[in-house]
C-alpha cells in the first residue's frame, strides 16, 4: 500500500506547467464523477493531482483514523501523477475521452489489472499473482479515460469459503469496517468497493456479483450499486464462482455515474462466451436516463421481502409513494417466492459444482509456474496457513471439492431448475401475471454488527437471489437511514432490460436524494 501525503501531492504541483496550476487543493469528499469532471472541464482542478488527493485520502481514513480496511493496494504516486499529467495533456488538446476521462477507479481484487498489483482474491495462496493483464473490463475503463487507483478488499474468495465466513474478511485485508457504524458489517463479498465509495476514497469502484455481492454492500455502505444482466460485461481475468451467475458491474455515488460506467464496460469478449449478444444489446446508458422514466410505468411491489423493522417498513412505503408522484403505478405482490420452492439447494448445487471448475479453469491459465492450479491444491494452502482458517473454516471449499464434473446428472438437473425458477417462473412470470414492468423491493435490513468468527446475522430477506440466479439486472438505490444506518432500495426487471432499470432508478434517486454521508460513528444502538 502507496502511503502518501497532501505535501507530497502539492510537491508534484512542481511539474505542472504554470498555466495549469490549479486553486488550492480540491475537496473530494462527495464528490461524485460528474462534479470532478466539472472541475477538470473548468480548470478548477488537474488530473495528475485529483488521483493523489485520493491517496492522501486513504491513508488518512482507510489506513489510518477510522480505519476502514477498505483499499487493499493502490498504484503508485509516481505511476498516478504520469497517468493524470498525460490525460491532462488530453484535454487541453481537445482530446477528452467522456464522462470517465481522468475519474480515479478503484478495483475489487478479484478483477486483474495490467501492473505491479496482484490480484488476490482476499487469499495469502495469490498474495504474489501479479499477471500484468487487464481484464477486459478494465482495458475498456483505460481506453475511456479512467484512471486504475488502486484494489479493493472483499470477503475473501467472494464469501465461497465457508457458510461461516464473516463478510468483508480476508486474510490479505482484514475486516471492512462500515463508514456509517464502524462496528457495522459493510456486507459482502464487494464490501471494501462499497465501503471506499461512500467514504470518498474513490467516486467509483468495480464490484463482482454472484448473489448479492454488489447490491448488499451498496445498500448498507448508503451508495448506488448496479449487478447488470449476466453476459453483458465480460468475466475474463476475474476470479470466478459461477459461470452462470458470476458478472462485475459499477458502484458510485450517483445512478448518472453507474450508467457512465456501464456505457465503457458492457460489450461482447470473444473469450467470454456469455458476451455474445453484448454487443448489439448494449447502449448508451447515460443518453436512455430521464427524470420521467417512471412516469406510466406499472411497478411490482415486493412487499414480502422488507423484514420485520418498521423502519424499513416506512422507509419503502415512502419511496413506494415517491415512484407513484413520479407517474408509476404501483401494484401489490403478496408473495414474490411462490412457485420458486427448491431454488435454494438448486443454487448452492450449481454454484458448488461451476466453483470446482471454473476456478480450475482460471488457475490453471495463471502466468506464474508456482501458483495453485486446483481448489484441491487451495484447500490444502489453507490447511498448512494458519492465518487464512483463523476465524472460520473452508466447508464450502471441501463440499464443492466433493462435486462431480459439469456433465454430471445431477448438476445438469440443477442448474435448469435454478433457471427455470428465477426466471421463467420467477420474474418472468411476475411482471407477466402482475402486468408490471418493473419489480421494486428493500434491497438489505441494517447492517448488522460484525462478529469475527461468528458469521452474518443478515436483517433482511433481501431481494437478491431471483435476479442474481436468473442473471436479470439488479439496481439499488439509496432510499435514506434507520438510525442512520442505510437501505437501498431495489429495483428489478428483465433480461437485457438494463437501461430501463438505471432509468427508473435515476428518476427514483433524482426525486427522492435519500444518500445520506457517513459519519463514522463508533457504533450505533442495536
Amino acid at each position: 500500500m502507496q502511503k502518501n501525503s497532501l505535501l507530497a501531492a502539492a510537491v508534484l504541483l512542481i511539474a505542472v506547467p504554470v498555466g495549469a496550476m490549479p486553486p488550492p487543493l480540491p475537496e473530494v469528499e462527495g464528490k461524485d464523477a460528474a462534479m470532478l469532471r466539472a472541475d477538470m472541464e473548468s480548470g478548477q482542478t488537474y488530473e495528475g493531482l485529483t488521483p493523489l488527493v485520493y491517496l492522501d485520502r486513504i491513508a488518512r481514513i482507510d489506513d489510518h483514523g477510522p480505519r476502514l480496511d477498505a483499499v487493499i493496494a493502490t498504484m503508485s504516486q509516481t505511476d498516478l501523477g504520469a497517468e493524470g499529467k498525460r490525460l491532462y495533456d488530453e484535454r487541453i488538446a481537445g482530446k477528452a475521452r467522456g464522462p470517465l476521462h481522468g475519474i480515479p477507479v478503484l478495483l475489487k481484487d478479484n478483477i486483474e489489472a495490467a501492473g505491479p498489483l496482484a490480484t488476490t482474491a482476499g487469499s495469502l495462496a495469490l498474495r504474489d499473482n501479479v499477471t500484468n493483464r487487464d481484464a477486459p473490463l478494465v482495458a475498456r475503463l483505460r481506453d475511456a479515460g479512467a484512471i486504475i487507483l488502486g484494489k479493493t478488499n472483499l470477503s475473501e474468495w467472494a464469501n465461497i469459503r465457508s457458510d461461516n465466513s464473516t463478510s468483508g474478511w480476508s486474510a490479505i485485508g482484514g475486516l471492512t469496517k462500515n463508514p456509517h457504524a464502524l462496528d457495522r458489517n459493510a456486507c459482502g463479498s464487494s464490501s471494501g468497493s462499497a465501503a471506499a465509495v461512500a467514504a470518498s476514497l474513490a467516486p467509483i469502484a468495480i464490484g463482482t456479483e454472484t448473489d448479492g455481492s454488489i447490491t448488499c454492500p451498496a445498500g448498507v455502505n448508503g451508495i448506488v450499486g448496479f449487478k447488470p444482466t449476466v453476459g453483458l460485461v465480460s468475466r475474463t481475468f476475474i476470479v470466478p464462482i459461477s459461470h452462470s451467475q458470476d458478472t462485475a458491474g459499477p458502484m458510485a455515488l450517483t445512478v448518472r455515474d453507474a450508467a457512465a460506467v456501464m456505457t465503457v464496460i458492457a460489450g461482447s469478449d470473444p473469450a467470454d462466451p456469455a458476451t455474445a449478444e453484448a454487443d448489439t444489446r448494449k447502449t448508451d446508458y447515460v443518453t436512455a436516463l430521464s427524470s420521467d422514466a417512471l412516469k406510466g410505468k406499472r411497478i411490482g411491489v415486493m412487499r414480502d421481502r422488507i423484514g420485520d423493522g418498521a423502519g424499513v417498513a416506512a422507509l419503502f412505503d415512502a419511496a413506494v409513494k415517491q415512484m407513484r408522484d413520479l407517474g408509476a403505478t404501483p401494484v401489490e405482490i403478496a408473495d414474490s417466492h411462490t412457485g420458486t420452492e427448491g431454488i435454494g439447494p438448486a443454487e448452492f448445487e450449481v454454484l458448488l459444482t461451476e466453483l470446482k471448475a471454473d476456478m480450475a479453469t482460471y488457475l490453471g491459465g495463471l502466468p506464474d509456474a508456482n501458483a495453485p492450479r486446483t481448489l484441491a491444491d487451495l484447500i490444502a494452502f489453507n490447511k498448512a496457513t494458519p492465518e487464512e482458517l483463523r476465524w472460520f473454516d473452508q466447508s464450502t471449499f471441501e463440499l464443492a471439492e466433493s462435486k462431480g464434473d459439469l456433465d454430471s446428472a445431477i448438476y445438469v438437473a440443477a442448474r435448469e431448475k435454478a433457471a427455470r425458477l428465477a426466471g421463467p417462473e420467477g420474474i418472468d412470470r411476475l411482471l407477466r401475471t402482475h402486468k408490471v414492468d418493473l419489480l421494486v423491493g428493500v434491497t438489505n435490513g441494517p447492517a448488522w454488527v460484525s462478529d469475527l468468527g461468528k458469521g452474518d446475522s443478515y436483517k433482511s430477506p433481501g431481494t437478491s437471489q431471483l435476479p442474481a440466479v436468473a442473471g436479470y439486472p439488479h439496481l439499488t438505490v439509496p432510499m435514506g437511514a434507520v438510525e442512520g444506518l442505510p437501505i437501498g432500495l431495489s429495483i428489478i426487471g428483465a433480461k437485457w432490460s438494463d437501461a430501463d432499470v438505471l432509468a427508473a432508478g435515476y428518476a427514483y434517486e433524482q426525486a427522492s436524494r435519500k444518500r445520506v454521508a457517513p459519519t463514522y460513528r463508533p457504533s450505533v444502538a442495536p
